[in-house]
C-alpha cells in the first residue's frame, strides 16, 4: 500500500535563488534554473548530505554534531511571502533577503504542509519537506539595508509563514514555471500530541 498520497493541489514554481558563500551573506542569487543533486542545489552554500547540527535541534543533538542534512532548501510561498511584506509596511519583500532557495504559488497553508510530503516536479524530481521554518533575525541586517526601519519587523511579520525546510530526494533540474504535485504522508495526526506553548 502507498505510503504517500498523491493530492490534486499543485504549486507553480515562481522564483529560485542560491546562496553561494554563507560566510558572506545569507542573500541568495536569483536563479532561472538550477540542479538539485543529492546533496542540495549545486553551489549552494546549505548544501550537503550532512551539516553541523544548529540551535533548532538543541534538543536532540549537542550544538555542531554532524547530522544528516535535512534543510539543504528554504521554500516560501509568494502568498506568505505578501502577507510577510503587507505586515513588514512594505509593498513586496525580495525573497533573496531572506537566503530563500525558491518561492512557490498557488498551495494553500504552505508553511503547516506536513513533513514528509513531497514535492514533485512533471519531470520527477522530489523534494521532501522536512519541517516547518521558524522565522529568526539573520535575515533583518539584508532588510535593514535595503529597507531602512524595516529589518526588525521581519521576524514578527514571519510567524507562521516562514515556509518550509526541505531536501532532494529525486534529482531534476528546477525551472521558473515548474509546476509542482503536493504528495501527502497516508497518516491521521498523532493522537497523543503534546500541546506546545505558542
Amino acid at each position: 500500500m502507498p505510503a504517500l498520497i498523491p493530492t490534486d493541489c499543485h504549486g507553480t514554481v515562481t522564483w529560485l535563488g542560491r546562496v553561494a558563500d554563507r560566510g558572506a551573506a545569507l542573500a541568495s542569487a536569483p536563479l532561472d534554473q538550477v540542479m538539485a543533486r543529492f546533496t542540495g542545489l549545486d553551489g549552494e552554500a546549505h548544501g550537503g548530505l550532512t551539516r553541523p547540527s544548529c540551535s533548532r535541534v538543541t534538543a536532540q543533538h549537542a550544538l555542531g554534531t554532524e547530522i544528516r542534512n535535512c534543510r539543504q532548501l528554504t521554500i516560501l510561498s509568494a502568498e506568505d511571502l505578501a502577507l510577510i511584506a503587507a505586515d513588514m509596511g512594505l509593498d513586496a519583500l525580495d525573497p533573496g533577503l531572506l537566503g530563500a532557495s525558491m518561492v512557490i504559488a498557488g498551495l494553500p497553508d504552505f508553511s503547516h504542509l506536513p513533513p514528509s510530503a513531497r514535492l514533485q516536479t512533471d519531470s520527477g524530481a522530489t523534494l521532501v519537506v522536512d519541517m516547518q521554518n521558524y522565522p529568526c533575525t539573520l535575515p533583518a541586517p539584508g532588510i535593514e539595508a535595503a529597507h531602512p526601519g524595516k529589518g526588525a519587523r521581519f521576524k514578527p511579520a514571519a510567524k507562521d509563514r516562514r515556509g518550509v525546510t526541505a531536501w532532494v530526494e529525486r534529482e531534476g533540474i528546477l525551472r521558473i514555471g515548474d509546476r509542482l504535485r503536493l504528495h501527502i504522508p497516508d497518516q491521521r495526526p498523532w493522537a497523543h500530541q503534546p500541546v506546545t506553548p505558542g
